[in-house]
């Protein structure tokens, strides 16, 4: 596998058309999946140079080919200490490869390539949680949140 790191926009790869992108992540993050407009949404604000934005984003390709595998998106938070400066946003790897280490090795890659501490959210029952506590990942705090309703 040919890993290809992306962290502005005029870097991404024209091969790569970014709603296949989009629909790449949807696809093989299910069922844990994100809306692909907040998808869409996240990897504009890995791509942003504005002050407080930005990020990485690690493609692993097939070698030999133009063929996606998988893929990490990581922001950026613009926090430090109390919260950690990164996020991992998006990962996930096509089923067809699975298995393989192709997830563990993209982790590695994106973690090794950004400064600071990193944080990311996984639901209990996804077998996905298995890996990041092997790469060190500690589950220290319970998250909760609170949806407010849009008024009118």
């Amino acid at each position: 596998m040919n890993i290809l790191s992306i962290s502005k926009k005029h870097d991404w790869p024209s091969w790569l058309d970014l709603e296949f992108f989009v629909n790449f992540l949807h696809k093989h993050m299910s069922p844990y999946e994100d809306a692909p407009e907040d998808i869409r949404r996240g990897l504009e604000d890995a791509l942003s140079e504005q002050e407080g934005k930005g990020g990485l984003i690690v493609l692993g390709i097939e070698e030999g080919s133009q063929k996606l595998i998988g893929a990490v998106v990581m922001l950026r938070t613009g926090m430090s200490g109390y919260i950690p400066e990164n996020i991992v946003l998006f990962a996930c790897v096509d089923p067809d490869h699975r298995g393989k280490g192709y997830g563990k090795t993209l982790l590695q890659s994106a973690m090794s390539s950004v400064d600071g501490d990193i944080k990311l959210h996984v639901e209990y029952d996804n077998p996905a949680k298995r890996l990041y506590e092997r790469l060190g990942f500690t589950n220290k705090y319970a998250e909760m949140r609170f949806s407010a309703e849009k008024k009118d």
